[in-house]
């Protein structure tokens, strides 16, 4: 494969996250989301790791999705320096994570894990402080296994705790831990081992969970990490990227500050997909990942989503989105102006969203498998007719395309 330098992978394999809402959407596939639940009943499942990470979802960049095992550590710096140039580190963007590949095949004699000698050759530590320099964080791979998922590198199956003190001596700030080659032991075993090890040694190391939601993590991960997967590993089109969601979404209810679903990372950019493919995908991980908080302000995020084959009317009513009947808003088009482009050979983001008012609903043409995504903000007149949080709920909805079904978590 020919690699684009990092500052154009930029937007490939960002993994995002914005505040939590509403979905109208139109085509085939199940409702999103599942039952409606009580506060005291998210309170039970909401138990989180206790390390006072992820408070919000995780948001950056992963290796794995483009570069597979083609990694290094230019193209960390580069991605580094790329998330600082482009101001996406401003906004929240801090992750970069290193995946498989990383390691020698062999420990040391001291059993220890040791970076490849000829795509690290500087350490994971040099690559951290480099990465720590810029304002962000780095992150690292491994897998409750004996190997990794490629066969070319130790897991830290009985090495946890070992393991967890070399990363934090490193000045590694993730870890996704993957599920490959586990030597026929249960997948509580290994996990609660790793769990243990980080809360001990790695309290300061987000923990993200990648059993690929083999054993429905969302039901008992939130005690041992910060993130878990929820589905098998995402391929770069429509199918995949539409069913993974669709298999997120029945967990939303389980997700809050501490630990977040992980629907696997965005394939945004890797050519599989169109452009309006990859509008949707971006935008349904970015509510995916949140579920279970509202928008400060009383604003509501609304994405209108068209699965069909052909285009599609799609409205919002204000009473499936929370919102009073009456209540006047400020719509922002998310997608309106969203403009990319190369200066002086660098890559740069320009966002110029257009803004317009709305009563009562929210309705868009939209192309065959691409989405419109709005906030949507009360004004001040309406603001003191909101009442409490937000019930937060998808409806799949359209005004001539099938019926109409609410659903709420």
């Amino acid at each position: 494969m020919a690699h684009a330098t990092s500052t154009a992978l930029l937007l490939l394999l960002l993994t995002v996250a914005a505040a939590g809402g509403r979905v109208a959407r139109t085509g085939s596939g199940p409702p999103l989301a599942g039952n409606a639940a009580s506060v005291e009943e998210l309170r039970v499942r909401r138990k989180t790791a206790g390390n006072g990470l992820g408070g919000t979802p995780q948001m950056g960049w992963n290796s794995w999705n483009h570069f597979s095992c083609d990694v290094n550590e230019k193209i960390i710096r580069e991605t580094a320096d790329a998330l600082v140039n482009t101001g996406l580190a401003k906004l929240g963007y801090q992750y970069v994570n290193i995946d498989d590949c990383w390691a020698e095949y062999n420990r040391d004699h001291k059993g220890n894990m040791v970076p490849n000698k000829q795509t690290f050759p500087s350490g994971i530590k040099a690559l951290a402080d480099y990465v720590h320099a810029r304002g962000l964080k780095l992150g690292i791979y491994s897998d409750a296994g004996t190997q990794t998922c490629s066969k070319k590198m130790p897991g830290s199956l009985d090495h946890e705790e070992q393991d967890v003190k070399t990363f934090a001596s490193w000045g590694v700030d993730y870890l996704k831990y993957d599920n490959c080659n586990d030597a026929g032991r249960s997948i509580m075993e290994r996990y609660t081992k790793m769990s243990k090890a980080m809360k001990k040694y790695g309290k300061n190391i987000f923990f993200s969970l990648c059993e690929w939601g083999n054993e429905n993590p969302a039901t008992w991960a939130g005690g041992m990490g910060n993130s878990w997967r929820t589905t098998l590993d995402i391929v770069d089109n429509w199918d995949s990227m539409t069913s993974r969601a669709d298999q997120n979404d029945k967990w939303a209810s389980y997700a809050g500050p501490g630990g977040w679903n992980d629907p696997d990372m965005l394939e945004v950019g890797n050519g599989g997909m169109t452009e309006a493919e990859y509008r949707s995908h971006f935008s349904i991980w970015a509510l995916a990942k949140v579920w279970a908080g509202p928008l400060s302000g009383n604003r509501k995020a609304v994405l209108l989503w068209n699965r069909k084959g052909r285009r599609a009317t799609i409205t919002a009513y204000w009473s499936t989105v929370g919102l009073p009947a009456s209540a006047a808003v400020t719509v922002r088009d998310l997608w309106a102006g969203f403009i990319s482009y190369y200066h002086n050979n660098n890559f740069r983001l320009l966002v110029q969203h257009s803004s317009s008012s709305a009563r009562g609903k929210i309705s868009a043409s939209v192309a065959p498998h691409d989405c419109k995504m709005y906030i949507l903000t009360p004004k001040s007149a309406d603001r003191s007719s909101l009442s409490g949080d937000p019930v937060l709920e998808f409806s799949l909805s359209s005004s001539d395309s099938g019926q109409v079904v609410y659903s709420k978590v």
